[in-house]
């Protein structure tokens, strides 16, 4: 059965936490699919680079209460049979902080319920878990998956933020492993699903010709419990040799 709401949780700030989800959207897309990524990392707002234009309203205006659902998500311009929306969070100082208050993460948790009711996918892009506003997020989407980097540091990491989940009674469903091609990668034993790096402006995964493209769908479809009906060829001979 298709799971509705995916909060990916970053073990460590850098871990590719926005890029995962970026590419997680971009792929359900491809498969005609609606998806919208919403912004619970009020302090970096990394999702907000991948919005194309000026950045009126934002979550952080939706969790207080200064703007609706409707008018923070924008529309990727993407070549896919799908839609995907982004909901970023990209607000002055003074507004991030009433964002992280609780009143404001329950408000964020019944905007989240409100984007589920409009799209196919609901994708949470969740800082390691230090605020109420990332609290909100992976509780209440309807699975988690942390998300490490193929480091020592991210290796070292993992254990705690399991524990973390653990203790907020929402423990997490997978691991996603990120930049394992990178040289200096390390094994990160515990993951599910490992991603190479893309390219740096993105989402590679629109391109199904890329190293990346099918790993980012097997991961979808075991993180989502779906099936895409997405193909890719397979390399040949000569491409397998280098």
């Amino acid at each position: 059965m298709d799971t509705p709401t995916l909060a990916l949780v970053g073990v460590a700030g850098g871990a590719g936490t926005t890029r995962t989800a970026v590419e997680t959207a971009a792929t359900l897309a491809r498969a005609d699919r609606s998806v919208a990524v919403v912004d619970a990392a009020f302090g970096t707002q990394g999702l907000a680079t991948y919005v194309e234009g000026r950045i009126t309203d934002d979550m952080t205006a939706v969790a207080v209460g200064e703007s609706t659902v409707e008018a923070a998500l924008y529309d990727a311009d993407y070549d896919v049979s799908g839609r995907v929306a982004f909901g970023p969070a990209h607000a002055p100082f003074e507004r991030i902080a009433r964002a992280k208050a609780p009143d404001a993460a329950r408000a964020l948790e019944t905007a989240v319920a409100d984007v589920a009711d409009r799209f196919d996918h609901v994708l949470l892009d969740v800082p390691p878990v230090a605020a109420n506003q990332a609290v909100a997020a992976l509780t209440t989407a309807d699975r988690r998956a942390l998300v490490a980097p193929a480091t020592q540091r991210g290796v070292d990491l993992l254990p705690r933020h399991r524990g973390r989940l653990r203790d907020l009674d929402a423990p997490a469903d997978a691991v996603v492993a990120t930049r394992t091609d990178a040289p200096d990668a390390v094994a990160v034993a515990d993951a599910d699903h490992e991603l190479p790096a893309g390219d740096p402006v993105g989402p590679t995964a629109l391109d199904p010709e890329t190293e990346l493209a099918p790993a980012v769908a097997a991961a979808v479809e075991g993180l989502f419990d779906t099936e895409l009906g997405l193909e890719f060829e397979e390399p040949g001979l000569f491409e397998r040799l280098g």
